[in-house]
């Protein structure tokens, strides 16, 4: 089985890309566990996919930005949504308050430039929250994969940042880390193996923490570039936490 770049991988699985899976069902709760709610709130989702997450967001703003045409050409997606590099994107500087980068970083060789990008776009005092398939998954030798319309198993391009190094760049551009959970295999996630009859592979991975949710709040301006036109969470930084019930 071949490794596909990112963007290939994603213009195959757009036509399938809806459905929820244990991966992305952890990863929907942790966001909400360690960031603010979006409502309300100027909301940018960097590597936003088919939008689905800007949907009943409540945000005063919603922007949806994806390196994929194809991911953002769905039905029923909402928000304003432009197909965009996140290392560099088309937006002002400190437009949102909730910035969100999920299951992207991963995707990239270098995450600096991504890093840099979020922080610029985040207002002081906002906060960016950074998803990621976890490290300690890709150790116990998953992979990221999908099903394209065909029904070949495909695997998508995934390189590993440890927390240290991803918090050693978040604060190289003004991002302070505020919370740092876990989000592993447990009875939360069950049904999806169940439904994919294999709830042997449930068994032996109970426990395993699947995906890494990072929380930071925007400090002072970093250094500023100008960019085109276009449209809390407080205390100190929180313990490691599972989530995954």
């Amino acid at each position: 089985m071949s490794t596909l770049p990112a963007r290939e991988a994603y213009r195959l699985w757009a036509p399938r890309y809806e459905p929820e899976t244990a991966v992305s069902f952890l990863e929907d709760r942790l966001v909400a566990a360690v960031g603010p709610p979006p409502a309300g709130r100027r909301l940018l989702d960097a590597g936003c996919g088919t939008g689905r997450r800007l949907r009943g967001a409540g945000a005063a703003l919603a922007v949806g930005v994806d390196l994929t045409p194809e991911m953002l050409g769905g039905e029923g997606s909402a928000g304003l949504r432009a197909a965009a590099d996140l290392r560099s994107l088309p937006l002002r500087d400190a437009s949102f308050d909730l910035v969100w980068c999920r299951l992207v970083v991963g995707h990239l060789p270098d995450p600096s430039r991504a890093y840099a990008e979020l922080a610029r776009v985040c207002r002081p005092g906002g906060t960016v929250v950074v998803t990621d398939f976890h490290p300690a998954a890709v150790a116990a030798g998953h992979r990221r994969t999908f099903r394209d319309a065909a029904g070949e198993v495909r695997e998508i391009e995934h390189h590993v940042h440890p927390v240290e190094v991803q918090e050693e760049l978040a604060g190289a551009v003004g991002l302070r880390p505020v919370a740092c959970r876990d989000g592993v295999v447990g009875p939360s996630v069950r049904p999806f193996y169940a439904r994919a009859g294999r709830l042997g592979a449930y068994r032996e991975q109970r426990g395993l923490p699947i995906v890494l949710a990072l929380a930071f709040r925007r400090g002072e301006a970093p250094t500023r570039r100008s960019a085109p036109p276009s449209p809390d969470f407080g205390g100190g930084r929180s313990p490691r936490r599972g989530a995954g019930g």
